[in-house]
């Protein structure tokens, strides 16, 4: 390696570039993170993070206004928008501060240089630095974690319009008295929420029949009951035809079966998906190959080139903050130690909808399930038995978990409902170690924890796998003079 500037070079700081720079200085390889705007990217300055912290905001305010659930005195919360934002941009700061900012890294022993890379072949790249001038270097291996950006599709007359996406939307400082939405998908869906709870009149917008298509219908079903009630209104099956600013008002026009119909507020969020980070990198002098904008990987993250690999959203794989630390590990661990058997996790990508109640998965859905002819069985949940749930006054949810009848293998898991994302992370350990609904049923779980009805679920599996006659020899064994519980519903849960 000693031709090259560099063993490893990682362009991007986000999630990503981040974990992959990390690994690389522990495995001994003298590294350099090439970042164009801040470290930490989406993820901490215009996604994960202050989406959940706007969240909370919205929650507390929601929270004062039902207090007399808790037996309090119901009051109106007076929101001042401009701390609540102050208060995102502060946490923030802080999850840089204590995780992102370049002297961590700088420790690690890491070079990390804040400017725009572009390749000039596939060993070498030029940095445009953002204090000024350019910089070329070398190395042995790339990891490209460049990310992606608000994809905003065709619209006509859009370009007229000062619309929001989640780059801009966290630098606003006026609440927004009718928000519309464009997009019913995970940032759609959370946001309407916080802003409706934090005193916006919001209207969600999608040309699909639901939101959250990839997810359960019917606990999609339950999340959107529960966005109605809290002020979400919706137009679904909506296609968006223009959209048009005059004055502070906004205009989106739409046919909903058939009919056209225009929909007004002040303020636009296009919550319309996301496209890759590739336009600057100039791939082609790599010879990198892409598809649809997104670099081409393998299961080990390798691109057609075998010393450059990429990582996270850049691949247009997938969506979420921790596949993107999960690929970038992939990454980083295949390029410089080569012989690790190591591939991308495919079939338990575990995800959730941070809204109240949240919405959670890990493994095959159940429309997977019935295209594939697997045969499985549904073991159902619901939150009104989960005595926390119930001492919370959080008991609109449920879990659904499709496992095998016989041997309780786990095939795939989802759960509306409060902390369903802790539930889901319990449901997909089990998943990975091969530990069946049986092994966390006969799990002690603390009462009276959420957790407790991750196993109460699991117990669904023991009654779903008894039967009437099987009582009735235990009956006539011991001689038993109880009753014989009532199977003829197969929804039966105890």
């Amino acid at each position: 390696m000693a031709g090259y500037d560099f063993d490893m070079i990682v362009i991007g700081g986000g999630a990503a570039g981040l974990t992959a720079s990390g690994i690389a200085a522990n495995f001994g390889a003298k590294t350099m993170m090439i970042e164009a705007d801040r470290l930490g990217g989406d993820c901490t300055w215009t996604g994960c993070i202050p989406s959940k912290t706007l969240l909370k905001a919205g929650k507390v305010a929601r929270q004062i206004k039902d207090a007399g659930k808790y037996g309090l005195i119901d009051g109106e919360p007076k929101v001042d928008f401009k701390k609540v934002m102050q208060h995102v941009d502060e946490v923030r700061k802080e999850v840089y501060h204590d995780a992102d900012r370049p002297e961590i890294f700088e420790d690690m022993g890491i070079e990390v240089v804040s400017g725009k890379a572009s390749f000039k072949d596939s060993h070498t790249v030029d940095i445009e630095l953002n204090e000024g001038g350019v910089r070329t270097v070398s190395s042995k291996y790339f990891i490209i974690a460049t990310g992606a950006k608000a994809f905003v599709p065709p619209i006509a007359r859009l370009e007229s319009v000062d619309y929001l996406t989640n780059e801009s939307l966290f630098e606003i400082s006026d609440l927004p008295k009718e928000l519309l939405i464009i997009g019913g998908g995970p940032i759609g869906t959370e946001m309407s929420q916080a802003f409706v709870n934090l005193g916006s009149e919001v209207t969600v917008i999608d040309m699909a029949d639901r939101i959250l298509a990839n997810d359960d219908p019917e606990l999609v079903s339950i999340l959107q009951g529960e966005l109605s009630k809290q002020g979400v209104k919706y137009e679904l099956g909506a296609s968006v035809e223009k959209a048009e600013q005059e004055g502070n008002r906004i205009k989106v026009h739409v046919q909903v079966n058939g009919a056209s119909k225009v929909i007004e507020g002040d303020a636009l969020l296009m919550a319309t998906g996301r496209r890759a980070n590739t336009s600057t990198l100039n791939l082609e002098a790599a010879g990198v190959n892409t598809e649809k904008g997104n670099i081409i990987i393998n299961e080990s993250c390798r691109t057609n080139q075998s010393h450059i690999y990429a990582a996270g959203d850049v691949t247009g794989r997938y969506q979420f903050t921790h596949m993107s630390e999960h690929m970038a590990k992939i990454a980083a661990t295949k390029a410089l130690l080569k012989v690790v058997p190591m591939k991308i996790e495919k079939d338990l990508v575990p995800w959730v909808t941070f809204t109240d109640p949240e919405l959670a998965h890990v493994g095959k859905t159940e429309k997977q399930l019935k295209e594939e002819g697997e045969k499985y069985e549904v073991y159902r949940f619901p939150y009104s038995k989960i005595d926390r749930a119930l001492a919370e006054n959080e008991a609109t949810g449920l879990v659904k978990i499709f496992a095998k009848k016989l041997s309780g293998k786990i095939l795939g898991a989802t759960v509306v409902g409060a902390h369903a994302g802790e539930f889901i992370s319990e449901y997909a350990v089990a998943m990975k170690n091969g530990v069946s609904l049986r092994g966390i049923a006969d799990t002690i779980h603390p009462y009276p924890s959420w957790g407790l009805g991750a196993r109460r679920a699991a117990d669904q599996w023991y009654i779903k796998n008894q039967s009437e006659w099987s009582v009735k020899l235990i009956k006539t064994i011991f001689g038993y003079r109880g009753e014989v519980p009532d199977f003829s519903d197969p929804d039966r849960v105890v």
